[in-house]
């Protein structure tokens, strides 16, 4: 059975992105605040959030969060876990990252697991990032990771990988179109049932290479200044060998 983006997965998401640590990303990310934005960030969009693993990392440091994703499953599930920790004060909003509307402005944006190699569409992209320009208060800073060419070509490619945890299977096959720079997830969901059985779900994902040269021109033709490219949480920048990049721009 095919099915939309992420509807396979939401229920797994957490699980098959167990070894991510969003503590360490989160204390990553209030560096970069600190080092780059010219205002002091107290409100923040999670741009993407998912099941809201970001979003509650950061608002344990104090910050008044938003959170935004296309996916009413994962916000679904975002607020369950919201419900479970007695964390009521985070706004939700099911909505589009080339199309949202907030009720005011914050003072940094994130986007976090590469939501930004989601938008495949270079005119996606500019809307995207006008309206994160739009809602960012002057000298605020938005922070996001892509995945690099380095890893489309070398790790994505046509390779296959299987990722796996209790009672969940998932199997992974890369198209990769470098001309275009367009890569194909082809995911296979394999949950087991209470009796033994399993039921399969299959989606389908896509992503865009972005070079740095493309993401700069981008940026600063919404308005933004890009700070820095960092490769890890350490303040790494060998960014041709790297598989991420993690960009922090501030609104001009």
């Amino acid at each position: 059975m095919n099915v939309p983006l992420y509807a396979a997965l939401w229920a797994n998401y957490d699980k098959l992105n167990a070894e991510t640590d969003y503590e360490e990303w989160a204390d990553f990310l209030c560096v970069l605040f600190g080092r780059h934005s010219k205002i002091p960030v107290t409100s923040v969009l999670d741009l993407g959030c998912g099941t809201g693993s970001m979003t509650f990392a950061l608002h344990s440091r104090g910050y008044d969060m938003t959170a935004l994703d296309i996916s009413p499953e994962m916000l679904s599930c975002a607020r369950e876990k919201a419900e479970k920790q007695g964390i009521g004060d985070v706004l939700w909003l099911c909505q589009d990252m080339r199309s949202f509307e907030l009720y005011g402005t914050v003072s940094a944006v994130v986007c976090c697991l590469d939501g930004i190699n989601h938008l495949t569409g270079y005119r996606d992209l500019d809307r995207c990032l006008s309206l994160v320009h739009n809602y960012l208060e002057p000298g605020g800073l938005f922070v996001f990771d892509v995945n690099t060419p380095k890893k489309f070509r070398e790790f994505y490619a046509d390779h296959d990988y299987i990722l796996e945890d209790e009672g969940v299977l998932c199997c992974w096959q890369n198209q990769y179109d470098d001309r275009h720079g367009i890569c194909d997830f082809l995911l296979s969901v394999f949950e087991e049932n209470q009796d033994g059985t399993w039921n399969r779900t299959d989606t389908l994902q896509r992503e865009r290479c972005y070079s740095r040269k493309r993401l700069t021109q981008s940026l600063e033709k919404a308005g933004f200044s890009v700070e820095g490219i960092y490769t890890g949480f350490h303040m790494e920048a060998e960014l041709d060998s790297a598989h991420r990049w993690y960009i922090a721009a501030r609104r001009d």
